[in-house]
């Protein structure tokens, strides 16, 4: 069976594959398509397999909100030229509308969600054959709340996604709560939500400092205390300085627009930023 350039641009789109990889594919199976992508298939995990120990540091980091549902998803690959390839770009929008579709409890729930001809593993061990990088699925997270807001950074590296605990909520309010953990990194929301660990961690190594630094023992747990509270202040959403306006914190900002407005959830994924 002659292979036609359209049975070449068929499989192309089936799989992702070079053109060259399709029309031997397809050569080699008779044109048979299902071989064919079988064959393609193969290539792209014995590709996987070659790479595994490549780091896949670069990426397409997106993020998505839809009737009180907010998820963000993370594809990483090797180089930022594939990372800005339209093809990269439109597979992480894939995975992240079936996200959106399915709501998968986890990363790896959602990489056995079915997409195209196969799952979502599977279509991106088909785009590593295609491309000879390795690619990963390094992130996936999702929040559910009465109002939620998403934000992806220019350039698609850094998003995050915020939930607020009431349906309506000013859209410029929510934009800048979602800017703020994008640019300021927070750990939690409040100091409750800090793990007691850490915050042992945090007076621990005050101390040794203060030690060091010639301090009497007597004043060490006090030394110890103002620089958790530091720590509180730098690093829980609600106690940060508003970034647009530092006399203010972000709960203040927040009780400015409405005083029964509060976080209740959110979620920051960055690749490089």
């Amino acid at each position: 069976m002659a292979v036609t350039m359209a049975d070449i641009q068929h499989l192309r789109k089936m799989t992702g594959a070079g053109m060259m990889d399709c029309k031997n594919a397809l050569n080699s199976t008779n044109g048979d398509f299902d071989k064919a992508v079988e064959i393609i298939r193969k290539k792209g995990q014995a590709v996987a397999a070659k790479r595994e120990d490549r780091e896949a540091s670069e990426g397409c980091v997106l993020a998505k909100t839809e009737n009180g549902y907010a998820a963000v998803v993370a594809l990483q690959c090797e180089t930022d030229f594939v990372a800005k390839n339209s093809e990269f770009i439109a597979l992480t929008e894939q995975i992240l509308d079936v996200a959106m579709e399915k709501k998968p409890k986890d990363l790896e729930e959602l990489l056995s969600l079915p997409l195209a001809d196969g799952t979502v593993l599977e279509l991106i061990t088909d785009r590593i054959g295609a491309t000879g990088e390795k690619m990963e699925l390094g992130y996936y997270e999702h929040i559910t709340a009465p109002s939620v807001v998403a934000y992806i950074h220019p350039g698609n590296k850094l998003a995050t996604i915020i939930g607020f605990n009431k349906e309506s909520v000013d859209g410029n309010v929510a934009k800048d709560i979602a800017m703020q953990v994008a640019a300021m990194n927070p750990i939690a929301i409040t100091s409750d939500e800090i793990p007691d660990k850490l915050k042992e961690s945090e007076m621990k190594i005050a101390r040794e400092k203060a030690l060091e630094g010639g301090k009497p023992e007597h004043i060490l747990d006090r030394i110890a205390e103002g620089a958790l509270q530091k720590f509180f202040k730098e690093s829980t959403l609600l106690l940060q300085d508003y970034v647009k306006d530092s006399k203010i914190t972000i709960e203040e900002f927040i009780k400015q627009n409405d005083k029964e407005l509060t976080v209740t959830a959110f979620k920051r994924v960055s690749l490089n930023v």
